[in-house]
């Protein structure tokens, strides 16, 4: 399979639950939508163009209500409002720029989105033209609206990954950390032969036991059995099973030894004798158990995607994948029919299916999701930065990938840790260049 890190094999065809107006919105909502449109007035300008004080109003109703029905915390309203003046800012400062790079969104897409919406909110896509209609909204107006969305969020994806940069140095370091850590999970089965120092031993006495040590390391390399040197010489305690320590965890044995037998391949001798407090170490590896550091665990999964554009509508997304998953543990309908038929990812036409996977290639919530599931599970809905996501796991094995599939996965998993900060220091470049200004209200 082609390594694709972090969903970018995901289709960018948004799903955007109710942008810019209040659908699905309550009474309340609804009512704030009508009560500041008569007022309304720009709030900002972002280049050539403007927020007005309605959006803001509409978003930031959207999002107490959601934190009011989750049960969360209640930011203060003009706390949130500033936040919301902020988001939607960085919005058109980043769609501007969309549209100065050439980013295209085809009507293909945006009829999806549209269909989505409807859906999402239980309405046919008449009756969401007049639902539209009556919150002073024409669908030509709609349509742009979603289609800047879905251009926001591909021009997210190009621009910020194309900033992350990998080097063979990082990826190299990665790989080394893992080899570290398994090798500090390895049991090892050492035999030993001591020649004991006596404590505080003058120089002399020293010279004399390290010679001992090393003429019995030249019998050894010399071909003469080491259990039968180790019970003629050595002076520990292991000396009746021809030296053999017996198979241990690496963190309960010596640094020392650790370190003495980390490059010796099992059957071969330390070759040099290893001084400690308690003298001079002639030191056998018998044995080495470890997990392979590079061996991973695959999964076959498949999944339903519906894009989020709006954060406020996690809840009403969240609701319909709920209900999705109902519906198809019911055996109403199949997994991968419900992906085919709505599902805003390109692996839709193949029912979700998104082939085998190792451990860093998706976002971490997603891939948090599937390791919990047993082959068969349906998780609940999870939300990621590409929106909210069904997930069902098909199949797992173990396998050990070939060097070049070992370097692409720790590339993914390097990019993704950096994704975030890329993400913010392009947002924020690209605000520093932008023409922003603020309004006043009118008198």
């Amino acid at each position: 399979m082609t390594y694709m890190p972090n969903f970018q094999r995901l289709r960018v065809t948004a799903s955007v639950v109710a942008a810019a107006l209040c659908l699905g919105a309550g009474p309340a909502q609804a009512q704030t939508a009508r009560s500041n449109r008569s007022g309304d007035f720009i709030v900002a300008v972002v280049n050539t163009e403007a927020v007005t004080a309605v959006e803001v109003a509409q978003r930031v109703e959207r999002i107490a209500a959601d934190a009011r029905r989750a049960g969360g915390p209640q930011p203060s309203t003009e706390v949130l409002r500033q936040q919301v003046l902020d988001t939607l800012i960085d919005e058109r400062v980043q769609i501007t720029f969309a549209r100065d790079v050439g980013q295209k969104v085809d009507d293909a897409e945006v009829d999806r989105a549209v269909a989505n919406v409807a859906a999402q909110n239980q309405l046919t896509l008449p009756q969401l033209r007049e639902r539209l209609r009556a919150e002073g909204m024409e669908m030509a107006r709609y349509r742009s609206s979603l289609r800047d969305q879905l251009l926001l969020e591909r021009v997210r994806e190009r621009e910020v990954n194309s900033r992350i940069r990998i080097s063979d140095a990082d990826i190299d370091k990665l790989l080394d950390e893992r080899r570290a850590r398994a090798s500090g999970d390895a049991q090892l089965n050492l035999a030993q032969i001591l020649v004991s120092v006596p404590e505080g031993a003058d120089a002399g006495v020293v010279a004399q036991r390290r010679s001992r040590a090393e003429q019995a390391l030249a019998r050894v390399l010399g071909g003469e059995d080491f259990s039968q040197l180790a019970l003629e010489i050595s002076e520990d305690g292991n000396r009746q099973a021809g030296g053999e320590i017996g198979l241990r965890p690496a963190q309960r044995l010596p640094d020392l030894f650790v370190e003495g037998v980390r490059d010796l391949a099992v059957g071969q001798v330390a070759a040099q004798p290893l001084r400690s407090a308690a003298g001079f170490h002639i030191l056998k590896l018998i044995d080495r158990q470890q997990d392979d550091a590079f061996q991973v665990t695959q999964t076959r999964a498949r999944h339903i995607l519906l894009r989020l554009s709006d954060r406020a509508q996690t809840a009403a997304v969240t609701r319909r994948m709920d209900e999705l998953r109902r519906q198809i543990e019911r055996g109403d309908k199949k997994f991968d029919d419900v992906a085919r038929d709505v599902s805003e990812d390109g692996s839709a036409p193949g029912g979700g299916d998104l082939g085998w996977a190792s451990t860093g290639q998706f976002v971490p919530e997603f891939e948090e999701a599937m390791a919990k599931l047993a082959p068969g599970g349906i998780s609940a809905p999870v939300v990621s930065r590409f929106g909210v996501h069904l997930i069902q796991v098909l199949e797992r094995r173990s396998i050990t990938p070939d060097p070049k599939e070992l370097r692409e996965q720790a590339r993914g998993q390097l990019r993704e840790s950096k994704f975030e900060q890329a993400y913010g220091d392009w947002a924020k470049e690209l605000r520093l260049r932008a023409y922003i200004e603020m309004r006043e209200p009118p008198q």
